[in-house]
């Protein structure tokens, strides 16, 4: 009887410690921090769009949870988004040459500045969904690398 006390008094331990760490995992704030690379030249800035679900993923502006542009000063470039929660995220980003904060195309839709998602999916005839660019966020600090693009 005292050895099964001990068993039951060790696994409620646990349990207890386990939805301990889960409930203060779920409240902390994040940091992500982007290494971009395969920018082809320093001209203009480069801006980031941070999209926490599928809605508006990867060009609607409305639909962003964060945006940041940075000048570029450095190859690669890096960005940091900070405050964010634990879960599923999606990053676009493109290089704005020009400095218009839109990423120019041709008459055909085709990219002219270069672009890139976070998880690098193969890009063929159309932009990637949310979920194959999606990444988790679960701890205090997330690196992800995204290589941009050029047609």
């Amino acid at each position: 009887m005292v050895k099964g006390l001990r068993v039951s008094m060790l696994l409620l331990a646990v349990v207890g410690n386990l939805a301990w760490s889960f409930s203060a995992q779920a409240n902390f704030n994040g940091k992500l921090t982007i290494e971009i690379d395969g920018l082809k030249n320093k001209e203009g800035q480069v801006c980031a769009s941070l999209f926490a679900n599928s809605q508006g993923f990867p060009s609607d502006r409305d639909r962003v949870l964060q945006k940041q542009c940075s000048k570029i000063t450095d190859i690669p470039l890096t960005i940091t988004f900070e405050n964010l929660k634990a879960g599923s995220y999606a990053v676009a980003v493109f290089h704005d040459q020009n400095n218009d904060y839109t990423l120019n195309s041709n008459g055909l839709g085709i990219p002219k500045e270069g672009f890139g998602f976070s998880s690098n999916p193969e890009i063929r005839t159309r932009a990637p969904k949310f979920s194959e660019a999606a990444f988790l966020v679960a701890g205090p600090n997330t690196n992800i690398q995204i290589q941009l693009k050029y047609f």
